[in-house]
């Protein structure tokens, strides 16, 4: 995530009134300069206004700067703004397919993140940063949505293995010359063309045919082989296997390991679960686990816990279950907003992979290298320190965790 520091306004005690004057004139002269630009649509060509208008509007933060500057009191404080740019994460639809096997996890399209310019204010205490608050956001670069089908028929699923011929299940998927969503593209193949796998490496295959070789994401590929013989529903571990993984300072990249039915069965038919928010939407918790490399369950458990089991307002108003996007200063109005539950689960789990439970440079689920930009380890006390302000949250988040674990 690049990042552009081309403003820095400090206020420092005993100047705040003076610098108070100062910030306001300055800002809304910035703030016209920031949106006064055309909205570049993907590619770099010029897109309508109002189509980007309409999701700008849905996540943008509102301003309060008043409110902002007088939190800023202590002489040991300092704040400072800058203008920087941001990647502006996808949304992932998810479409039922009876002609896969249940629960086959196929990519119809491949997202991609579209780019933003981000107002931030970030304040210091003793050089130390302790906070920081977008104010507001303007999109440059539209992201491209991901498609995933999800199998709902009857029959096998089949691991794709060495020799195997594979088929494109996608629209159209780049071949690249490593394993990385960022290397160099050599050519696309287009849905149904066929090639070899001669390599297995993570969750790309390094595939063959008459016109080329390199490397193309597995989940983009299918095989159509007839004599399958694993059989579709998953084995999984016993409950006191689970729970052997169970800790406060366990490692929540690594995954829970509880099967789909595992899933359903500890977030359905729960007293807590008034609206049957988490009821109806287990599976997506799952899916994110098997393709994001994150534990399912602590995802769950934040939702949970952020939305009192999706009663709260942004919860209910919002399709929000996390408070992505909320400010202590003004939790509802910066909170997202999403089209669907299965969207904020999807999209959260993504940005806590690649923004706090890994650090800087490492290879992630799309190939990419992620940013590290919120790391500071891969425990819920480490995610605590840059997630939220509340320093109980991880604790509320572990107690959300045993209950489900407990539900087995």
């Amino acid at each position: 995530m690049k990042k552009h520091e081309k403003t820095q306004i400090r206020i420092e005690d005993g100047k705040l009134y003076m610098c108070m004057a100062f910030l306001m004139c300055f800002f809304f002269a910035l703030i016209f300069t920031f949106f006064g630009g055309r909205i570049l649509a993907e590619d770099g060509m010029e897109a309508s206004a109002n189509p980007v208008e309409e999701v700008y509007d849905k996540n943008q933060n509102p301003i309060d700067l008043e409110q902002i500057l007088a939190e800023n009191t202590d002489g040991n404080v300092q704040e400072q703004m800058c203008v920087e740019e941001m990647d502006m994460e996808y949304n992932t639809r998810y479409e039922q397919d009876s002609t896969l096997a249940k629960d086959t996890i196929q990519v119809l399209q491949e997202g991609r993140a579209g780019l933003e310019k981000v107002i931030v204010i970030k304040k210091y205490q003793d050089g130390e940063l302790i906070s920081e608050q977008q104010v507001a956001r303007n999109m440059i670069k539209a992201p491209v949505e991901r498609v995933v089908k999800i199998g709902t028929g009857n029959g096998y699923r089949y691991e794709i293995k060495e020799g195997d011929m594979v088929y494109v299940v996608a629209q159209s998927v780049a071949v690249r010359l490593e394993a990385s969503e960022n290397a160099e593209k050599i050519c696309t193949l287009n849905q149904d063309d066929s090639a070899q796998v001669l390599k297995i490496e993570g969750d790309w295959l390094f595939i063959a045919n008459t016109q080329t070789k390199g490397y193309v994401p597995a989940n983009c590929m299918t095989s159509k082989n007839p004599n399958a013989l694993e059989a579709a529903e998953e084995v999984g571990l016993s409950k006191q296997q689970l729970l052997q993984n169970l800790s406060f300072e366990m490692d929540l990249r690594k995954p829970s390991g509880f099967t789909l039915e595992q899933f359903k069965k500890v977030l359905s038919g729960d007293s807590n679960d008034k609206n049957s928010v988490f009821a109806n939407h287990a599976e997506y918790f799952y899916y994110a686990e098997k393709q994001y490399q994150i534990n399912g369950i602590f995802v769950a458990s934040v939702g949970i816990h952020e939305s009192a089991w999706g009663k709260s307002q942004i919860a209910s108003d919002k399709k929000n279950l996390f408070g992505y996007g909320a400010v202590d200063s003004n939790p509802y109005g910066g909170s997202y907003a999403f089209d669907t539950y299965a969207d904020g689960i999807d999209m959260i789990s993504r940005v806590f992979v690649k923004y706090y439970l890994n650090p800087a440079g490492t290879v992630i689920y799309d190939g990419s290298a992620t940013s590290g930009k919120f790391y500071s380890g891969s425990t819920l006390s480490a995610v605590n320190k840059r997630y939220a302000s509340d320093k109980n949250w991880a604790n509320g988040v572990y107690k959300w965790m045993e209950y489900l674990y407990g539900k087995l």
